[in-house]
């Protein structure tokens, strides 16, 4: 004859009985970025190795090679550019030197040359100056001074 399990005793589950320990939170860490505020003022070179937002004005030198760079809304900005990516929503006076892409908003403005793999200009942008476009192994080799042939012919032996 079969038997029923309606009658044998069921463990019971609750939330304290299934993990006695509280669960352990994971905090998933912001994206590095340096910002300069509203009302900062710099004037002189600054690099570094994480991105930077920039709401503030800088007068000077800018170089963050690996990174992003962004001027926001109330950025203004006086300077060269040396960045991975440059996002411009504010004002920017200077060249600027991308490894990967500029991008300028509608809201942006840009006087000075750029020389970039990619580039993107929504409407209503600025931009004055002249761009160069050039694969990533061209705009490498731009950066870099060649060997002269007699160097290179003896760096082979």
């Amino acid at each position: 004859m079969l038997h029923s399990t309606d009658n044998a005793p069921k463990p019971q589950f609750t939330p304290s009985t299934l993990n006695p320990v509280a669960p352990v939170k994971t905090v998933t860490s912001p994206i590095e970025q340096a910002t300069i505020g509203r009302t900062l003022v710099i004037k002189g070179e600054i690099s570094g190795s994480e991105s930077l937002y920039v709401d503030g004005r800088i007068e000077g030198t800018v170089s963050f090679k690996d990174h992003r760079v962004t001027v926001g809304r109330n950025g203004v900005v006086a300077a060269n550019i040396v960045a991975r990516d440059v996002v411009i929503m504010g004002k920017v006076t200077g060249n600027i030197e991308c490894s990967d892409r500029v991008d300028i908003r509608s809201e942006g403005s840009l006087t000075g040359d750029i020389i970039s793999r990619r580039i993107s200009v929504e409407d209503g942008a600025l931009l004055r100056g002249s761009v160069q476009l050039a694969p990533a192994d061209k705009q490498e080799k731009a950066s870099r001074p060649e060997m002269p042939k007699v160097m290179a012919a003896g760096a082979g032996k």
